[in-house]
């Protein structure tokens, strides 16, 4: 009978651990962005800006091998950075997810024959890191 009490307890105890860490709180938000106080939530923060001196770094270390050092592209590789309509059209938010996935040679898309791989073959950059690439190659681009 006690390990059953004992048992019931720590039940109850987890529930309501549980319940509280997923934010089983009373206080909700409307539709307009306020909680039930009448106080306005600040509203979600921007999209990551990348450090254009990293995703030089960045870029150095993953992408010239393809795109050249300056960003400008290699024969039968990478596509010119500098003059990309493909870059100038896209958001950075569009840029980090195009580089996420890349491009096989086979997309209708590639015309070079050679596939960008995803994260440039560097499975390491994070998040962060692509919005790095994305501010750099930002200030490469001459349109």
């Amino acid at each position: 009978m006690k390990k059953m009490v004992y048992l019931l307890a720590i039940i109850s105890l987890i529930t309501v651990l549980s319940l509280t860490a997923c934010g089983g709180g009373s206080e909700r938000l409307s539709q307009s962005g306020e909680n039930n106080t009448g106080v306005v939530q600040a509203a979600e923060a921007p999209a990551t800006v990348g450090d254009s001196a990293a995703g030089q770094k960045l870029f150095a270390s993953t992408c010239s091998a393809c795109h050249g050092p300056a960003g400008e592209g290699l024969p039968g590789l990478g596509k010119d950075m500098t003059t990309s309509e493909f870059i100038a059209g896209k958001s950075d938010d569009e840029l980090v997810a195009f580089i996420k996935v890349g491009r096989d040679p086979s997309d209708p898309l590639n015309t070079t024959g050679v596939a960008m791989p995803p994260k440039g073959g560097n499975p390491a950059l994070s998040e962060e890191d692509l919005y790095h690439l994305v501010a750099y190659m930002r200030t490469i681009h001459k349109q």
